[in-house]
């Protein structure tokens, strides 16, 4: 069993009570998901079956794709919904939709964030949340992320009787959106946590493409795998080369390949380069860091 699950992660499961019951329902160890959801979170959550684990990390990297609702006048401990609170503003005067599409636009692109203290990046081998939760208090490591659009989904302004709006955001990996929430906050001169958060696409796939745990069973139990996704759909974005029956025994076995066998026409300047045969992924081939024309395997996907 082999393939790529686009699952309707609901809320309150982590990603990991996915992973595990998954492999019950499909009865198979091989399972992994890409890139974690918090428990309250639901949503898009893309999962790897036997051979597609070798590919989770590249859709790990692909974009995302949130829809969250931000509120204004209040701080958490945890940057969303189920924190404590930490501080508290009352908007006395109406803040503008043209005030809020500023900060949007300066928090567009590149920026640094510092994760929240509940998370789970490691700080010397320890979970940020174990620290939070001990009451230990730590340097958090800052992280430059890619912030692709900021965009309202409503038009009204943020008064105290209404101090939320809802916004769609895309953007890569390792964005913290609610960290994002406090800083639009800070932006505004207001206290702000993330109130509400889903995600409504990952790489490849999107919200209506996605069954929930329950409907993969039912598909199992009536022996439906049409929700089993080809590898394939995982090395969309990459550069791709068709193998020769001779290139593919060689690709199987691991070997290095000079560039003017892997290319017929321009070479590619990315890296690394899917390899198909018969249409099927076969592996992931990269540039030899040290024996420059020459190629080797990143990762061998199909079983020899």
């Amino acid at each position: 069993m082999d393939g790529i699950i686009a699952l309707y992660k609901e809320r309150g499961l982590t990603s990991h009570d996915c992973v595990f019951k998954l492999r019950k329902i499909l009865k198979t160890k091989k399972v992994g998901h890409t890139g974690t959801l918090d428990p309250e979170v639901a949503g898009v959550l893309p999962i790897c079956v036997g051979r597609a684990t070798k590919l989770a990390e590249y859709l790990t990297d692909e974009g995302k794709e949130y829809h969250a609702e931000i509120t204004l006048g209040r701080s958490t401990t945890t940057e969303d919904q189920t924190g404590e609170t930490v501080s508290e503003k009352v908007i006395r005067n109406p803040i503008s939709v043209q005030e809020i599409e500023k900060v949007l636009h300066e928090l567009t692109g590149e920026i640094t964030q510092i994760p929240p203290m509940y998370s789970a990046v490691k700080v010397a081998g320890k979970k940020l949340y174990e620290y939070a939760r001990s009451g230990e208090s730590v340097e958090r490591p800052k992280r430059q992320v890619q912030i692709d659009e900021l965009k309202r989904l409503d038009a009204h302004e943020i008064t105290q009787a209404h101090p939320s709006f809802q916004l769609r955001i895309r953007c890569g990996k390792g964005t913290y959106i609610r960290t994002l929430a406090v800083m639009i906050g800070e932006k505004l001169g207001y206290p702000a946590h993330m109130s509400a958060l889903w995600r409504s696409k990952s790489g490849f796939f999107k919200e209506e493409d996605c069954l929930t745990l329950l409907e993969i069973e039912e598909k199992m139990l009536a022996q439906d795998l049409s929700f089993l996704k080809p590898l394939e759909l995982g090395i969309q974005s990459f550069p791709k080369i068709e193998l020769t029956e001779d290139l593919h025994k060689r690709v199987l076995n691991g070997a290095l390949i000079k560039e003017d066998e892997l290319f017929s026409g321009e070479v590619v300047s990315a890296s690394p380069v899917a390899l198909l045969f018969n249409g099927k992924l076969v592996a992931l081939y990269q540039k030899h860091a040290t024996k420059p024309g020459v190629w080797k395997p990143e990762k061998v996907i199909e079983l020899a």
